[in-house]
Parts: structure tokens; C-alpha cells; sequence
């Protein structure tokens, strides 16, 4: 158990270095928002506290489950969370089209991120089960962090949140009913539609799109999201039935 133990430190070495930097950038960089956009006093620490509380989580997962090094990719979709976490700290925000495109930026930096990371994992042979559970949650957090700002500065109303509840509500499921939990094949239509729900939630955070308009963008993402689980739930279902015939 010790020797284990030390095999995990000796994987995790870059990834905590990794993790240290992206603490620093990503307070540095809350700061300076919180000048730029003249924000609240609680700004800083909810960031760094979101980022460094999310970082120990998928560290200690990483040393649970990673069997190889963290690897460049991991560490991209690291750096993806404290960008996810400036985002997210805006809900103590007001908001005004300063800090709309602010995190309209930073969050389309995210989802740009979000393409580097699985094709340097695939480049150089780092693709493991790990890095794509990682990268899941980190879209799933994305959604339901851009969605809650679209509901805290009035763009749609609190249904919006179903947007990033949805998965979690998936997961929940898996608790009761085990077939949920089986693994789903690779998919370009789940990929397609993560990236559709996340473009359309930063589009209703755009100051130029009234309420109106947001709450229709926000409610059709939201059916080919919901449609979309509908799609993996039945496939489930079904394969679950065919084994045990």
C-alpha cells in the first residue's frame, strides 16, 4: 500500500506543479478582473477556492484511477477548470456588458481549449479513461457554471439550469438503475451537441441579445440536449435488455 502510494506521488509530481501554476494564473488573473470589471471583494477568494477545490478533486481521482503519467492533455483540461472558475465567480457579479463579454472570452477560450486536449491525447498516444472521464466533467461543470450565470443575469429564467443538471441527474439515475452505468459507445453526436449547448449558452450571455431571444436560444439547446440523453438512455436500455436475453 505504501509502495503504491509512492508510485501515485511519483505520477502526480507534474500534475501538482501543474495544478500550483494554474492556482497562481488563475488569481492573477482574478485580480485583475476584479479591477478591470470593478467587482466585489469576495471575487477573488470564490475563484481561487472553486479552482483549488476542483483541482483536488481531480487530483485525488487521478491517483485512483490514472495508471500512467497526468500527461500534457490532463493538464490543458486542468487549465480549462481555472478558466471555468473566473467564469464562475462572476455570479457575485452585476450584470453589465463588461462583464458579460468578459466571460463570454473567457469561457469561449474554455470551449476552444476544449479541442486541444483530446487532440494532443490522441497525438501522442495519452488517451486513457481517465483523461476522458476528466474532460466529460469538465464540459458538464462548463454547462451548468454558463448556465447559471444565464439565469443570474436574467437572460433566461431558472429552467435554464436543467442545461447543467441534466448530467448529474444522469449520474443520479445510474444509483438506482445499474444499466445506466454501462459504458456508451464514442459518439460525434454527443460531442456535437455538448459543444452546441455551450456555444448557444455563451451566444444568450451576448449584452446584445435581449432576454427574448436568449430564452428561445437557451430552450432549443436545451431539447437536443435533452434529446440526446433520451437517445443514450434507451441505447442503454435496450443493450441492457439484449444481455440478459
Amino acid at each position: 500500500m505504501h509502495e503504491a502510494s509512492l508510485a501515485a506521488v511519483r505520477r502526480l509530481r507534474g500534475a501538482v506543479s501543474g495544478a500550483g501554476l494554474s492556482t497562481v494564473a488563475v488569481a492573477v488573473g482574478a485580480i485583475a478582473a476584479q479591477r478591470r470589471l470593478d467587482l466585489e471583494g469576495l471575487y477573488v477568494p470564490l475563484v481561487v477556492a472553486g479552482f483549488v477545490a476542483g483541482a483536488c478533486v481531480a487530483l485525488f481521482a487521478a491517483a485512483r484511477h490514472l495508471r500512467g503519467s497526468f500527461g500534457a492533455a490532463n493538464q490543458v483540461t486542468l487549465f480549462r477548470g481555472a478558466l471555468i472558475a473566473l467564469v464562475a465567480g462572476l455570479i457575485v457579479a452585476e450584470s453589465t456588458p463588461a462583464v458579460l463579454w468578459f466571460a463570454i472570452a473567457v469561457a469561449g477560450s474554455a470551449l476552444l481549449l476544449d479541442g486541444v486536449d483530446g487532440s494532443l491525447a490522441r497525438r501522442f498516444e495519452l488517451a486513457s479513461p481517465f483523461g476522458a472521464r476528466f474532460d466529460m466533467e469538465m464540459d458538464a461543470v462548463s454547462t451548468l457554471v454558463l448556465a447559471t450565470l444565464v439565469w443570474h443575469f436574467d437572460k433566461a429564467g431558472i429552467w435554464v439550469l436543467a442545461s447543467g443538471l441534466l448530467r448529474y441527474a444522469f449520474v443520479a439515475a445510474g444509483r438506482e438503475w445499474i444499466w445506466l452505468r454501462a459504458p456508451l459507445p464514442p459518439s460525434k453526436r454527443r460531442q456535437t451537441i455538448c459543444v452546441v449547448q455551450i456555444g448557444a449558452l455563451l451566444v444568450c450571455l451576448a449584452p446584445f441579445v435581449p432576454p427574448s431571444q436568449s430564452e428561445r436560444i437557451a430552450a432549443l439547446a436545451l431539447v437536443l440536449l435533452g434529446a440526446s440523453f433520451a437517445i443514450d438512455t434507451l441505447w442503454l436500455h435496450r443493450n441492457a435488455a439484449l444481455s440478459r436475453a
